[in-house]
């Protein structure tokens, strides 16, 4: 969640006031998902909140990375105040992890037989029975291969 605005933080740089209304969008749709009470396991109500999450930390990475729309100075500071998971867009910036939802597939940890999530074997890799669907945050698949 971004940090609110107060007298004493600093203002925001040149160029904040052209993505801002896209950026509290998100904010917004995240507070619906946030305030709405999910059906079935917890996991389940998660889903559209990871999946906002991906979506405003992508939209901030193709303005910087992608489209060169915004400056450096601008980029850090929506890092800094929350706006984007730097976690992630490092994980984005590396082969192999392109198209990655979040960082609890790719945690061994987070598994139960210590290896990553189904979301991040590629399609042509599983069988017909497989599940597609990721017990984390909702994904259909993020394998770079697919």
């Amino acid at each position: 969640m971004p940090r609110i605005r107060t007298s004493r933080t600093k203002r925001p740089p040149e160029g904040f006031e052209e993505i801002e209304p896209t950026l509290l969008e998100f904010q917004e749709r995240m507070r619906e998902a946030e305030n709405t009470t999910g059906k079935g396991s917890k996991s389940e109500s998660l889903a559209p909140i990871f999946q906002l999450h991906h979506q405003r930390s992508r939209y901030v990475y193709d303005l910087y990375y992608k489209r060169e729309a915004i400056s450096t100075e601008l980029y850090n500071w929506l890092l800094k105040q929350n706006y984007a998971d730097a976690n992630l867009i490092a994980k984005w910036k590396k082969a192999g992890y392109e198209k990655l939802c979040c960082l609890r597939c790719i945690q061994t940890t987070e598994s139960k037989f210590g290896s990553t999530c189904i979301c991040r074997v590629p399609k042509a890799k599983l069988g017909k029975d497989a599940p597609s669907t990721c017990v984390h945050c909702g994904c259909r698949g993020c394998a770079s291969g697919d």
